[in-house]
């Protein structure tokens, strides 16, 4: 699947909608929402939502291209971006002024992402990026690298290896070749 960032700005525009009521949610749990969204889309269906490259951050995964995507929607009038804060935290938050256009997606995306929303609602930023830590995926890479959408499919209850990392950096890489 082609990366969509397209598709990406929407997906955005559509989650920080659905947060508007959700006073933690944040940049953080935007990014946890999205990562959620596609990799469980992955497992189910095995394609991605978007198909954009996911890195490892310390806080967490986030879609590599995020910043640009969202620097485009605020610098287009179609997001503001509104420092806020939540207890004492600092909160970035993703103000809609456009409807996303959900044409793009089919159902079966758009009910992984509800399923993220409604997953994650409660929780704090910390609490989101503490839950992302534990996806295989994130464990697998180094911070900076990316995310390979099959780490969707490994199960959760082993502990990654620095030798299982390198293993994994040199199948890629004769993968791509």
């Amino acid at each position: 699947m082609e990366p969509n960032e397209s598709k990406l700005a929407e997906l955005v525009l559509y989650v920080a909608e659905r947060l508007r009521g959700d006073p933690k949610g944040g940049a953080t749990k935007i990014n946890k929402v999205l990562f959620s969204a596609e990799f469980a889309h992955m497992r189910l269906h095995g394609v991605p939502i978007t198909g954009v490259e996911y890195q490892k951050l310390e806080q967490g995964p986030a879609p590599r291209r995020l910043l640009p995507v969202r620097d485009r929607l605020v610098s287009e009038g179609a997001v503001e971006l509104v420092r806020d804060r939540y207890l004492g935290y600092p909160l970035d938050r993703l103000v809609p002024r456009r409807k996303a256009n959900l044409a793009l997606f089919g159902p079966e995306e758009l009910k992984q992402v509800d399923q993220a929303i409604e997953a994650l609602w409660s929780k704090t930023a910390a609490e989101v990026s503490e839950l992302s830590h534990h996806e295989m995926g994130w464990q697998l890479v180094s911070v900076g690298e990316t995310i390979p959408y099959e780490a969707a499919f490994l199960a959760s209850h082993f502990k990654v290896t620095e030798s299982m990392r390198q293993h994994a950096r040199r199948l890629a890489t004769q993968l791509q070749r």
